[in-house]
């Protein structure tokens, strides 16, 4: 069995004054409430703001690309869309070629929202990177800091 001592604070301290993994998680939950924030006007969540967007492409892409583009899961994607199709701001085909592949299609009402949000997001995305500014590896753990 361990004792107290195996574990000493310190480390703990070491943890979080150094570990990128801990400052990259509370700087992207951040940088996610404040995009969540600027978005929320439009009835958006930056999750769904980078979905649609991802779907703005010359070919209607599968769900297996969005995913991949996304680091999400099919099944988690395939959830998240949901409410999207239901507001009619994308639509899910099935692929004619092949009839296992679903494709993704931005609607009109979801191309409108996209031209709305692109200002909100260019603004938000400007102020965050003002905070970020001339990084070094040591500046860039204080500015994730500062992001959250």
């Amino acid at each position: 069995m361990s004792k107290p001592e195996d574990l000493p604070y310190q480390i703990t301290l070491e943890v979080r004054d150094s570990c990128l993994c801990l400052h990259l998680r509370r700087a992207a939950r951040a940088v996610a409430r404040r995009f969540d924030a600027a978005l929320r006007p439009l009835d958006l969540t930056n999750g769904q703001f980078s979905l649609l967007m991802s779907l703005n492409r010359p070919d209607p892409p599968s769900i297996g690309s969005v995913s991949a583009l996304l680091a999400m899961d099919r099944t988690t994607l395939t959830a998240n869309l949901k409410p999207l199709e239901r507001r009619g701001l994308v639509k899910v085909t099935v692929d004619d070629s092949d009839k296992r592949t679903r494709r993704l299609t931005l609607t009109p009402a979801g191309r409108a929202l996209l031209v709305a949000a692109g200002p909100v997001w260019r603004r938000t995305h400007a102020a965050i990177d003002r905070l970020v500014a001339g990084s070094t590896p040591d500046r860039l753990r204080a500015d994730l800091r500062a992001l959250s």
